[in-house]
């Protein structure tokens, strides 16, 4: 089976692969670059492909997608890190702590 070879892989990690895909290009990353993320995402997550066997199967570690979830769309902007920086100094140095 030559490097890249897909076979290997269920229709669910496929598809999930391709949900990830489609994640990445929306926040602008290159095709490319997006299915190579893609599929480094499945394999950490399901341990690469699947092999036929009774015992052959491992639990699959979820953390990259909880990480993912949590870091998109959270925190402050820069102009509000920016603000609360400036009022902090203003703070410290109005009370002689700077």
């Amino acid at each position: 089976m030559p490097r890249g070879d897909k076979s290997s892989y269920t229709d669910k990690q496929k598809r999930k692969a391709e949900h990830i895909e489609e994640g990445y290009e929306d926040r602008g990353v290159s095709k490319p670059e997006a299915e190579r993320r893609a599929w480094a995402t499945v394999n950490k997550e399901s341990g690469g492909g699947k092999k036929s066997g009774s015992g052959r199967g491992k639990a699959e570690s979820h953390a990259s997608s909880r990480k993912g979830g949590r870091m998109s769309g959270t925190g402050r902007s820069s102009s509000d890190r920016s603000a609360a920086a400036r009022k902090g100094w203003e703070t410290r140095r109005r009370n002689g702590n700077a």
